[in-house]
């Protein structure tokens, strides 16, 4: 062949990529145009140990949250969200040697391709094959020198397979390397051998931008994300977390979980975190919170939006606004639509989802938050054991609490009256010898409290409705609070062992959103981080019901 046509066609080459790569937006660019959030938690992230799945929608719901429906995403568009964090449990779904099951790697693209078909941002990312162990589990990746040389080939394998699958995305899918690695001690915030616990944190960094970039395509400029040592926010942590290549498209990741008392110490935290990240983090490269939330796990699980709404809501609100001054991305962790509310699909914390948008934005005028009260939903209850019980307000958590001087009781309704001698509410005081049962006395039953404070005391921890009869099925339409001024607000309705729910939601007015289903199985279980139940937490991170919180 000619010289020249060589060389016109080696040029030519040249500019195509030339092109692409001034096309494909900065980390910078990136952080600013992905504007509020929002972590799609405990649905791919789930996993239990003991088990083997056989379909999808195993894996994905074994934590109680539905399966994902695009219209949920829909929902968080028109919030005004703009990106989506996805995180994946990759563990279960590997074979012996390192590959994915396809059936699994169809799914997180199905719910990747929700996101971005939305118009938003998505994170994907490699989640519970990180975290402290639990019970007889060891999560296969640690901060540690030793663990990377066994595991390098593996952790390269994976993310060599994930990169393929989606290496023609366009700029608004990015990948992030890991979630929170722990060093063999599974110590948080630091490790307990500095040298060798954040040297392997930057070895597994390189190795998964490495394999990324390898793989062609639109990876050759994607947008990473590599997140500190158990994505600590210690200055530390921050300090000795390096950049994996040079300076452009890569994002600094960490997380923070709040220690509130008032108004003024929540300001004063969140400065001191912004203040680090800029001295630490921001002067390298851009940086994003990839999860926070209005619930703390240490020294206690406390969450301040149900117990301090004002100081929640306070706190979200400067957050917001100070890390968008700062050039600082977000991501709420899972709360704001959660459980039943996905599927509808509504928001259980609108208020707090319309906080962190008009902080960002300075309005909501042009979004939109439906609520369960948007909707006409009904409840299908299959009761599994006998003594199975169903959450009407409240959970295992004994967070949220009913003071007696505030409310008269609840209102049950259920489809007919053939339930006589099959179900009872049962009340919950704050002891576990401050209990009532009443029996359901037809298609509607009302409970006043009242009735019964010498057994239940003056506090309600929850309510539940449970089946005295072994395995059947009841429709309910509602649980509703009555206060004492005789208003009246929803209760909570999810599972609290023993049985599914299956819920179907209409909207009350058209135009809203189709019918959606749902089939949910919180039991109550506490999980370690590596899905395994535990009746006893030890020394660790775990969740229930949908939170994290941690057991010194």
């Amino acid at each position: 062949m000619d010289m020249k046509k060589v060389l016109v066609i080696c040029m030519f080459l040249t500019s195509v990529w030339t092109v692409n790569a001034q096309t494909f937006e900065t980390a910078t660019n990136a952080v600013k145009n992905m504007g509020v959030g929002w972590n799609l938690g405990n649905t791919l992230d789930a996993n239990d140990a003991s088990k083997t799945w056989t379909t999808t929608e195993q894996h994905e719901t074994c934590w109680g949250q539905p399966v994902t429906k695009p219209e949920l995403m829909k929902m968080m568009k028109e919030a005004g969200f703009g990106a989506i964090r996805v995180p994946v449990t990759w563990y279960q779904e590997m074979d012996a040697n390192g590959k994915v099951n396809a059936a699994w790697m169809k799914r997180v693209k199905e719910v990747v391709d929700y996101v971005i078909n939305s118009g938003m941002y998505c994170i994907l990312n490699v989640h519970h094959d990180t975290g402290a162990d639990g019970n007889n589990f060891k999560s296969w990746l640690k901060a540690s020198g030793t663990n990377y040389s066994s595991n390098k080939v593996k952790y390269e394998g994976l993310w060599r397979q994930i990169a393929e699958t989606f290496k023609d995305y366009d700029q608004h899918l990015l990948f992030e390397a890991y979630n929170e690695m722990l060093d063999e001690k599974n110590t948080w915030n630091e490790p307990i051998n500095k040298t060798d616990g954040y040297k392997a944190i930057n070895d597994y960094a390189k190795s998964f931008v490495t394999t990324v970039r390898n793989t062609g395509g639109n990876n050759t400029q994607r947008n990473l994300v590599v997140n500190t040592y158990s994505a600590s926010s210690t200055p530390d942590a921050m300090k000795n977390l390096e950049l994996p290549e040079g300076k452009g498209h890569i994002i600094f990741q960490l997380h923070s979980y709040p220690n509130w008392r008032n108004e003024s110490n929540a300001k004063n935290e969140i400065d001191y975190l912004i203040s680090n990240i800029k001295s630490n983090l921001l002067n390298r490269a851009p940086v994003i919170i990839g999860e926070y939330a209005t619930f703390t796990t240490w020294p206690s699980d406390i969450d301040y939006y149900t117990t301090n709404r004002k100081v929640a809501l306070y706190a979200m609100d400067y957050l917001i606004k100070k890390t968008k001054e700062a050039g600082i991305g977000t991501f709420y962790w899972m709360g704001l639509s959660d459980g039943a509310f996905r599927t509808v699909p509504a928001f259980n914390q609108a208020d707090l989802a319309q906080t962190l948008i008009k902080a960002y934005y300075g309005s909501t005028d042009e979004y939109k938050y439906p609520t369960a009260d948007d909707f006409e939903t009904v409840y299908t209850v299959n009761y599994n054991d006998e003594w199975s019980e169903l959450f009407l307000f409240g959970d295992w958590s004994n967070a949220n609490t009913l003071k007696l001087s505030d409310y008269k009781g609840i209102r049950v309704e259920l489809d007919n009256d053939s339930y006589v001698n099959k179900l009872q509410v049962k009340l919950y005081g704050k002891s576990s010898s401050q209990e009532a049962y009443i029996p359901i006395e037809g298609a509607v039953t009302t409970v006043t409290f009242a009735d019964f404070q010498a057994q239940i005391g003056n506090e309600i921890t929850k309510i539940t409705l449970q089946t005295l009869n072994g395995a059947q099925t009841a429709t309910v339409r509602s649980a509703t609070l009555i206060k004492s001024d005789d208003s009246e607000v929803p209760g909570s309705i999810t599972v609290a062992w023993g049985c599914t729910v299956t819920a179907k939601s209409t909207p009350k007015s058209t135009g809203i959103h189709a019918v959606q289903y749902v089939k949910t199985n919180i039991d109550g279980t506490i999980y370690n981080l590596q899905g395994q139940r535990v009746k006893n937490p030890q020394k660790g991170i775990y969740i229930q019901n949908g939170k994290k919180y941690i057991t010194k």
